[in-house]
């Protein structure tokens, strides 16, 4: 016990010393070279691709091939979810009366729900909001139904050809950039059509369209977590 906390402690300090080493050398703003790309994003956002919002533009357009990374992270949490409850196939997890007050709030809250959720990413690229919380919302839609219908379940095959073209999209809106522009996600939509009006729907380039693909797939895979966490016998 005594070497288990002493090992705790030693991994604590090193840990502090590393971050401590690399928080100096970093400076947090301090660097030029960062201040010269922070600089570059804010007065060249909207030349570059007509969107408003500079943060949906650096995610998704000026590093999109770390975001690809970043919504396989989801894949891989949801598939884990459904691994480790295979182990529970047979029994209900969870058992919810449902009353007259979830039924009709399923039955008018839930396309009201889904509207909400399109809109925040579809929107993404003039207004705060993200794939992430509108994929939320998506699913919080799936989930108000499964409280209200007692019986309502998601669809296996459903969400797993969902995920499968969303994903799927993603890439091949990446590669289509990548033949024309050279380089994977090259916003082909603006900088080869000139396609975009600042501060309408029908501007930032391939930012909505790409958003409205990771918000799908963020959704859809947020969707198949619940499905696995309220499988029963049926299946």
């Amino acid at each position: 016990m005594i070497i288990r906390r002493i090992f705790a402690a030693l991994f604590a300090i090193f840990f502090f010393i590393s971050a401590y080493v690399l928080i100096a050398d970093i400076g947090f703003g301090n660097n030029k070279m960062d201040d010269l790309v922070g600089k570059y994003y804010i007065e060249n956002t909207i030349k570059d691709t007509t969107a408003l919002n500079v943060v949906s533009t650096v995610v998704v357009n000026y590093r999109g091939l770390d975001t690809l990374g970043e919504v396989t992270v989801l894949f891989v949490a949801s598939v884990s979810v459904g691994v480790l409850m295979a182990r529970f196939k047979g029994s209900k997890l969870w058992n919810v009366s449902t009353t007259p007050i979830h039924i009709t709030a399923g039955r008018i809250l839930f396309p009201l729900i889904w509207i909400f959720g399109a809109y925040i990413f579809v929107h993404r690229h003039l207004t705060p909001g993200g794939w992430f919380p509108g994929g939320a919302v998506i699913a919080s839609g799936v989930l108000l139904l499964m409280l209200a219908f007692k019986d309502y379940l998601p669809s296996s095959k459903l969400i797993t050809f969902s995920e499968s073209i969303s994903g799927s999209l993603y890439v091949l809106v990446g590669l289509i950039g990548l033949a024309i522009g050279g380089y994977f996600l090259y916003d082909f939509v603006y900088r080869t059509y000139g396609i975009g009006t600042i501060g309408t729907l029908i501007s930032g380039g391939f930012i909505p369209i790409v958003y409205t693909i990771i918000g799908v797939k963020d959704g859809v895979e947020l969707s198949g977590i619940l499905h696995h966490l309220s499988r029963d016998d049926t299946e």
